[in-house]
């Protein structure tokens, strides 16, 4: 072979050793491409839409955490949900979803799959146990966001079974940390890893996970064939912040507690939500089913002025729609057209230190009222 160009010496230098089953490049890679072996076999990274090393290293940590034996990565937590929801429900079937709940869940179940002759039915907490008797696929939300209802999973799980539905949990504001839905009696759980999990605000992804193989391969078969993909680099980032989750997570709880204990007691709040709060309506089924209670606080407050004064006033809170991340952040609910009043707020805690925040909300609670 004559002297290879410089664009050959390049491409040379930039590639790795190819060996069977290793990516083409040290991860985190791009998903393609893969050395395949010769002769022929059936290596798992084929095609980088169906599997690949970046995505099983955090998949096996999620199936972890959750007590299930596969998890599937998505490129968001709605990608994870509609695969999911495609891939179980059938025209002519009733599938029954959170009427408080993730508000993009409901309206891709009510506008979408209702489009293609599902009969979709949205059902509160207190309805969605006897719906579930005449479902086929049913999803949970708990606790529900935003206002932070919790079912009772163990009950709606035997339920569904004994009509034949499969029960789909959304585990995001519990995370496995505080709640594993497997455990209780559900199919699958699915969630947006954005949030707490990964809770560095620096990604966006989604997982689904069970212990039925049937059920997963057919999640899985939806995911690769409509390209709900993660990219590698994400995958690597969420795998990075499993080591960190559980310390993030167990201060996050600390401090909501703290905080909706604080603002039970104010008098510029209306009303306070939070499940780990005794004499929350949500209490008795929390405390049963649950380790920790999670992040959300959800509070009233007089008008939607009331919480922009909070956020200007305060020096820790920032505005967000998001939620899970490390810094205390508040989101107005009812610009997203959720059902609740202008002043209602969802509180996200972060990590700060717990006696920061409570100084920090009560000023700014104060300050709003002068």
């Amino acid at each position: 072979m004559p002297e290879p160009g410089i664009s050959t010496r390049a491409v040379v230098a930039a590639t790795a050793e190819p060996v069977a089953g290793q990516p083409f490049l040290a991860g985190p890679v791009f998903a393609s491409a893969y050395h395949l072996p010769v002769p022929e076999d059936d290596s798992l990274d084929t095609y980088g839409r169906a599997s690949n090393p970046s995505w099983r290293q955090w998949e096996s940590g999620l199936a972890a955490l959750e007590h299930a034996d596969s998890a599937l990565v998505f490129g968001s937590g709605m990608g994870a949900i509609a695969s999911t929801l495609r891939a179980l429900v059938r025209p002519g079937q009733t599938l029954v979803v959170p009427e408080d709940g993730y508000y993009q869940t409901r309206r891709y179940a009510t506008e979408n799959l209702a489009a293609l002759g599902i009969n979709v039915v949205a059902a509160g907490v207190d309805q969605i146990v006897d719906a579930a008797a005449q479902a086929d696929v049913v999803v949970a939300e708990t606790p529900s966001n935003p206002r932070l209802d919790v079912v009772d999973l163990a009950l709606l799980a035997r339920t569904a079974h004994a009509h034949g539905a499969v029960l789909v949990v959304d585990n995001t504001t519990a995370t496995p940390m505080g709640q594993r839905p497997l455990e209780l009696g559900a199919d699958l759980v699915v969630a947006s890893a954005t949030k707490a999990l990964s809770g560095h605000s620096d990604l966006i992804a989604g997982y689904a996970a069970g212990s039925r193989a049937d059920l997963i391969s057919a999640v899985a078969q939806e995911r690769s064939r409509a390209g709900a993909i993660l990219g590698p680099f994400e995958a690597w980032l969420g795998a990075r912040s499993l080591a960190t989750a559980g310390l993030r997570f167990e201060r996050q709880c600390q401090n909501a507690l703290a905080v909706a204990t604080m603002l039970r007691e104010h008098p510029a709040v209306a009303s306070v939500r939070y499940p780990g709060l005794p004499g929350d309506p949500s209490y008795p089924v929390a405390a049963a089913q649950m380790a920790r209670f999670g992040s959300l606080v959800s509070v009233e407050l007089a008008s939607a002025g009331a919480v922009h004064t909070l956020v200007r006033r305060s020096e820790l809170l920032a505005s967000s729609t998001s939620f899970g991340g490390v810094h205390t952040s508040v989101d107005r609910r009812a610009r997203w057209g959720d059902a609740v009043p202008p002043g209602f707020a969802r509180i996200s805690l972060g990590i700060e230190d717990t006696d920061d925040l409570l100084a920090d909300i009560e000023a700014a609670l104060a300050a709003g009222t002068v």
